[in-house]
């Protein structure tokens, strides 16, 4: 099991460098799958992968299941470590966004969003944000492991479809957020941590 995360995890890392490469190559030839029917599908995906959603469905998932609970505060500790340390990043690394770049144009229905300056490309945020719960998810749903493993690599495509990220941001994004769920559930089985603050609040 150990040498197949190691495995995983150098073909992720290699993943990124070659999309590094070839960034702007399939960022353009991605654009030419648009169309009126698939934007509206990534809208869609792009509306239920929002912060908010995201946050009150995963934490109604385990409000559901009564001996699930002690993981809502691991599972937050997540979504809040990945938005941080993406947010670092994006200021560290400043690189703008394809679209800002000229490689594609912005499809009409995302001319109104607001893509602050400080918000940049690398990594993405949304990645991180829905890989964060994978290890979560597989541990304590295992039966939603596949569905969520599928809902996460929608978004990251998404990103790459609209012109709002590269190739390289969604994966580093994805890692990084897959990496902190790692982490987290490490802690909480070591140290419970999720399960303490349960009891002490609601026990």
């Amino acid at each position: 099991m150990k040498n197949k995360s190691v495995i995983i995890f150098t073909l992720v890392i290699f993943s990124i460098f070659a999309s590094l490469y070839f960034d702007t190559f399939l960022v353009k030839n991605v654009s030419f799958l648009r169309n009126g029917v698939i934007d509206y599908f990534f809208l869609f995906i792009t509306f239920v992968s929002s912060e908010v959603i995201i946050f009150f469905v995963l934490t109604s998932l385990f409000l559901w299941r009564e001996n699930k609970r002690r993981w809502i505060f691991p599972l937050w500790a997540s979504l809040v470590i990945s938005a941080i340390v993406t947010f670092i990043l994006k200021i560290a690394v400043q690189r703008e966004r394809p679209f800002q770049l000229g490689i594609v144009p912005l499809i009409s229905n995302l001319q109104e969003a607001s893509y602050s300056v400080w918000n940049f490309s690398f990594p993405s945020f949304q990645s991180a944000l829905v890989f964060c719960a994978i290890p979560i998810l597989s541990e304590q749903f295992p039966k939603l492991k596949k569905f969520w493993i599928a809902f996460a690599v929608l978004v990251a495509f998404s990103r790459v479809y609209f012109g709002v990220h590269f190739f390289s941001d969604v994966i580093s994004g994805g890692l990084i957020g897959f990496v902190i769920g790692m982490i987290i559930i490490k802690l909480e089985k070591e140290n419970r941590f999720g399960q303490r603050i349960y009891e002490k609040f609601f026990g």
